[in-house]
């Protein structure tokens, strides 16, 4: 099966919507280890909408499993992620007008900026994801960048309209990992991903992780944080 690594920013976005300490964050990524998540992600926006810079420094200290910091290649937020030194970094565009992420990064755009981040965190032993669409002319792109794994964004194959494109969808995503595997590159994959539409997507031979959160979430308003992180775990054991 896949591995699991659960975005908690909506844990913070419920606390940032009324300015106060509940819920936390910290607990959050307690319990997703303590549910058999492999990795906590979180992503540090510029305009510190959810997870804030204390938040990242918290959970980094208390969990064992891998925080996988998502993140723009912003100069400060550059320097924050060097003094948090996660085991990951995932490189995401970002727009401060957009409600979640959109899609993937064209790599193809500050090349040089990107080419020098991936070289940042290389140096201080720091994995380097980038945030991708399944796209050939990207997945290459990210070999030339030297970066350890790609992220393919889900949310075309996620929002697709009817199974005929969901299909069409998800041979892009079957393609993209083919080809970035031939490359010598690992492949994770998120964006808009529920305890449904994961089913198919799990089945991708190499794809190594997937990164789920709002779906996460949301379930746990009813079934509780714990339950539901253990329920998407058996979804993709089965």
């Amino acid at each position: 099966m896949p591995k699991l690594g659960v975005n908690i920013d909506h844990v913070a976005s419920v606390r940032e919507a009324r300015g106060g300490k509940d819920p936390d964050p910290l607990l959050a990524a307690r319990i997703c280890q303590a549910s058999g998540a492999h990795s906590v992600v979180m992503h540090l926006r510029e305009d510190r909408r959810h997870i804030q810079d204390a938040d990242l420094f918290r959970v980094k200290k208390a969990v064992s499993i891998k925080l996988n910091l998502e993140m723009s290649i912003a100069k400060s937020i550059l320097e924050i992620a060097g003094r948090l030194s996660p085991e990951q970094v995932t490189l995401v565009p970002e727009k401060r007008q957009e409600k979640t992420t959109e899609g993937g990064l064209d790599l193809s755009k500050k090349s040089r900026a990107l080419m020098a981040a991936c070289g940042f965190f290389k140096k201080r032993n720091i994995l380097v994801s980038l945030f991708i669409d399944p796209d050939p002319k990207q997945v290459s792109l990210a070999k030339v960048l030297e970066a350890d794994s790609v992220e393919f964004h889900t949310g075309f194959y996620a929002n697709a309209n009817g199974p005929v494109a969901a299909g069409r969808e998800l041979r892009r995503l079957k393609d993209a990992v083919e080809l970035a595997m031939a490359k010598g590159l690992r492949t994770h994959a998120g964006h808009g991903l529920d305890y449904q539409n994961v089913i198919p997507l799990k089945k991708i031979t190499g794809l190594e992780e997937l990164n789920i959160g709002y779906s996460i979430v949301t379930r746990a308003l009813w079934v509780g944080f714990e339950n539901a992180v253990r329920e998407m775990l058996e979804t993709l054991s089965k």
